[in-house]
């Protein structure tokens, strides 16, 4: 697929120039040291093809891009029943805000704003300790990119700790509803580690490729979920992904998407590939600009909107 390796060099040299990078998550004290120069994008196609540019294997902190493999595995233990007690609408709000929850007795709007996915943590703590919680994510994580060197990073998972003051009034407040069934402290600390999983772009487009392929991991042809919960966990994406961004990146990009505030970006190309772009620097959503900015003249360039004749 020569087209596709072009398009990507040429993607990856216009971002390396570019001087408008966003800024980078300093409220996370580790975030705040990474380089805002780094750029990286990977594309996994169902073909099997792995093509790569920039940065594409150095790792960084996956932050809220956990939560499509934290949903698809809660999904797994609990089918649709997760769903009485996390909505599906987009929440036009901040991912931390703690405004919703008071109208909406406790039940957070989706799963991939901060509420709903420690909402998620809750649900995969289910007869586990936070330990065996976390290790199962980070397992099926490593399974799915097929590859056992990806980490937990400690000391972003001790920083998240240490400054998530919102993040524990939003976990006290849905307890207080019976929307959390373990000690808020525990849910917590399942979500703080999933969220300082540490992969490469190159890893993180391997991680996706089940959504790409309806379900299947295309290597194997396995079964991971059934086609039409890979075309659900799409949809949330593509409406709730990008959190109050996510209209806007539906209308420039046209992909599912998941966006961290480590500045990852995971998109999946239905049918086609699975894409994974890394730029630290974040814009006024906490999505990263030039990550979004470089979907964008992919999509473009390759016809991949999924809104395209």
């Amino acid at each position: 697929m020569p087209e596709l390796e072009q398009a990507l060099g040429e993607v990856a040299t216009e971002m390396a120039e570019r001087t408008d990078r966003g800024d980078v998550a300093s409220y996370i004290p580790q975030l705040g040291k990474v380089d805002p120069k780094k750029f990286g994008i990977a594309a996994v196609t169902n073909d099997g093809r792995v093509l790569v540019a920039g940065d594409a294997d150095e790792p960084f902190s996956i932050q809220s891009i956990s939560k499509v493999f934290t949903l698809t595995l809660a999904l797994g233990n609990v089918g649709d029943a997760l769903w009485q007690r996390v909505g599906r609408e987009p929440s036009g709000n901040p991912f931390n805000s703690i405004v919703q929850l008071e109208h909406e007795n406790g039940i957070p709007r989706n799963p991939f704003i901060n509420a709903g996915a420690i909402v998620v943590s809750d649900i995969l703590l289910a007869g586990h300790q936070p330990r065996e919680a976390i290790g199962e994510i980070l397992r099926f994580i490593q399974f799915l990119a097929d590859d056992e060197t990806i980490i937990i990073d400690r000391e972003v998972a001790a920083s998240e700790r240490a400054t998530g003051f919102r993040n524990f009034a939003l976990a006290n407040y849905m307890k207080s509803f019976g929307n959390l069934h373990h000690a808020p402290e525990l849910a917590l600390g399942v979500y703080f580690h999933h969220c300082a999983i540490a992969m490469s772009c190159r890893q993180l487009a391997m991680a996706g490729r089940f959504l790409a392929n309806g379900g299947k991991n295309p290597a194997t042809g396995h079964s991971v979920v059934s086609a039409e919960r890979a075309r659900r966990i799409g949809a949330m994406m593509l409406t709730c992904g990008h959190y109050d961004g996510s209209g806007d990146f539906a209308f420039r990009v046209g992909i599912p998407g998941k966006s961290g505030v480590g500045g990852g970006i995971l998109g999946i190309v239905p049918g086609v590939a699975s894409l994974a772009v890394w730029s630290p620097g974040l814009n006024a959503n906490g999505n990263s600009k030039l990550g979004s900015i470089a979907l964008e003249r992919l999509a473009k360039i390759m016809n991949w909107s999924i809104f395209a004749p």
